[in-house]
């Protein structure tokens, strides 16, 4: 008789992991016994495969779209920070200052400034306060005594006490420097030929901000380093405090700093060096600089935005490859939003100036956007108020956008809600996960206990079988006899 072969299949049968038992009590029964772990490991291996790649394979889908979202999420954040810059009035406000010689003088205007030409003239810096001490032969180490120094700057003061750790001039300068409470009086040792000297600066300039140094522990210790009013042969006056003079369009002013904000109403003058008497000009005007580079990087965002909406939405067909939200409607439904905005015709008050092509912003064959720097220099030159408005009016492009946008990555939004509700399905995948788990477990448990009966069985039957043979080798064996 010819035995016929199967072919295998996925699930275990019991023939395939029944084997010769290997065991002394199995060989004796002389049979074979289920090999239980590998039956169950098989049957519990086949019922989990393909609950188990289903969930894996929706697992790695939702978890590439939520990163794909979260990408889209950072795009469109990043873009919206661009119009910052153009989705307000106010950004078109912007007025700048020049001055006719960049070396005497350097100018800013803010919103509060008015447009104009102005004449200054500066006759005086201001100035901060320096001291020499007279020279102390035996050098910068040498003792000079102990005592309480009070130095006072403008109208503050500050105490240093000097003792035997500190006595010397070095020792004088660095607790000057170190000292609590000091406004900006800073000490130096110079060393000369002859020997050392104490230098002793103002950090703050104006003729209000002198330097006054007494001793003020009774003793005469420190006598050598006082000075002030009445008593200045201790020091040589290397700079005297100075008030900042100028005349602006013929009014005079003084200031004690050489950065002047109150004198030209949103205009802030620093005074660098003197003009002669003719002076200099500070020219304020709008600042259509500013407002072309914000147009500029507006333009710059949307191209890098654009490039990841091709990226997550378009379809590579040299590695054919598609983007992960590709045929997603949160993707397309911005994208739409998006170009409704910036090619739509905006009420501006001009019939020119009306639209982003109409001030030199044109798109490309590949849909970014270029800028036309002496179109737009045009046209913010002829009517900035219309650009102004085609931005950030009512309906304008960049107040449109920042709108939609910010919307958009709202909780509530298009980008919160669709994050929201793919986080969701990939909890929902993990509990069905962690389910599975816990059920095959249980499918494992059932199984083990089934064949390890089984397993008990069919050895208590090899035993019994096993008896019966020996029984039956053992009967006498009944002789035939010949037939006479």
């Amino acid at each position: 008789m010819s035995t016929s072969s199967t072919s295998a299949t996925s699930s275990p049968t019991i023939g395939s992991v029944v084997s010769v038992a290997g065991s002394t009590s199995a060989d004796a029964a002389g049979g074979s016994v289920i090999d239980v772990s590998s039956l169950v490991s098989q049957l519990v291996a086949a019922a989990q495969a393909p609950q188990e790649a289903i969930i894996s394979n929706q697992t790695e889908s939702v978890t590439a779209e939520i990163s794909a979202v979260a990408t889209l999420q950072s795009a469109l954040s990043t873009f919206q920070s661009s119009l910052s810059s153009l989705a307000t009035p106010s950004a078109f406000n912007a007025l700048a200052a020049t001055t006719g010689d960049a070396t005497a003088l350097s100018a800013s205007a803010d919103a509060d400034a008015t447009p104009g030409t102005y004449t200054v003239v500066v006759s005086a810096l201001a100035q901060a306060q320096q001291l020499r001490s007279s020279v102390f032969a035996q050098g910068a180490n040498a003792t000079v005594g102990t005592g309480t120094l009070s130095l006072s700057l403008g109208g503050t003061s500050f105490n240093v006490a000097i003792d035997a750790d500190n006595d010397t001039l070095s020792g004088i300068a660095s607790a000057i420097n170190s000292a609590s409470g000091n406004p900006g009086i800073t000490a130096t040792v110079l060393q000369g030929s002859q020997g050392a000297y104490l230098l002793v600066s103002s950090s703050l300039t104006g003729a209000s901000n002198t330097i006054q140094i007494s001793e003020t522990d009774g003793g005469t210790g420190l006598t050598g380093l006082t000075y002030g009013t009445g008593n200045t042969a201790n020091y040589t006056q290397e700079t005297a405090p100075q008030d900042a003079s100028y005349t602006i369009a013929g009014v005079a002013g003084t200031s004690a700093s050489n950065s002047v904000s109150n004198a030209v109403s949103g205009v802030t003058l620093d005074l660098l060096g003197t003009t002669g008497s003719g002076g200099t000009t500070v020219t304020v005007a709008n600042d259509t600089s500013t407002i072309q580079t914000n147009i500029q990087a507006f333009v710059s965002a949307y191209n890098t935005l654009l490039g990841s909406f091709q990226t997550l939405g378009g379809y590579d067909a040299a590695t054919q490859t598609a983007g992960t939200l590709m045929g997603n409607g949160l993707l397309t439904n911005i994208q739409s939003q998006t170009n409704e905005a910036l090619y739509s015709i905006v009420n501006t008050g001009s019939s020119v100036y009306n639209s982003l092509a109409s001030i030199g912003i044109t798109t490309n064959s590949d849909g970014t956007l270029s800028v036309n720097d002496a179109t737009l220099a045009t046209a913010l030159s002829a009517n900035q108020g219309a650009v102004s408005q085609l931005f950030s009016g009512s309906g304008g492009i960049a107040a449109t956008l920042n709108s939609e946008i910010t919307g958009d990555l709202s909780s509530s939004g298009s980008v919160g809600e669709e994050s929201q509700t793919l986080t969701t399905q990939e909890n929902s995948l993990t509990a069905q996960s962690n389910t599975l788990s816990q059920q095959m477990a249980a499918l494992s448990a059932s199984l083990t206990q089934q064949y390890s009966a089984l397993n008990t069985m069919l050895s208590s039957l090899q035993t019994t079988s096993a008896y019966l043979s020996q029984a039956f080798d053992s009967l006498p064996k009944v002789q035939a006899t010949s037939a006479a």
